[in-house]
């Protein structure tokens, strides 16, 4: 299992545009991707289960992979999040 935690930097946060692009990328990978926002997981596939979190510039996500593509699936998602300036990477036990 890979899991890494983020600060949201989007203005908009995780909602809309920054949302279906990343659900978009998720899909490319066999393993569960899982997103927690909040004390909330939902599946990182489900542009439904996204959406319902609402999750606002500011905020500290988590993200978690398990399967037989867990790594490339942590790498491709960081790289997606951190190139569209989405997030920042930051320690697991940083709030």
């Amino acid at each position: 299992m890979e899991i890494n935690r983020f600060k949201v930097l989007a203005e908009t946060g995780i909602m809309s545009r920054p949302a279906t692009r990343l659900v978009i990328a998720a899909q490319n990978y066999v393993s569960n991707v899982r997103l927690t926002y909040n004390g909330k997981t939902v599946n990182l596939k489900s542009i439904m289960g996204v959406m319902s979190l609402g999750i606002p510039q500011g905020s500290y996500i988590q993200i978690s992979t398990s399967g037989d593509d867990e790594q490339e699936a942590m790498a491709g998602i960081v790289e997606y999040l951190q190139d569209g300036h989405v997030v920042e990477q930051v320690e697991l036990d940083a709030s």
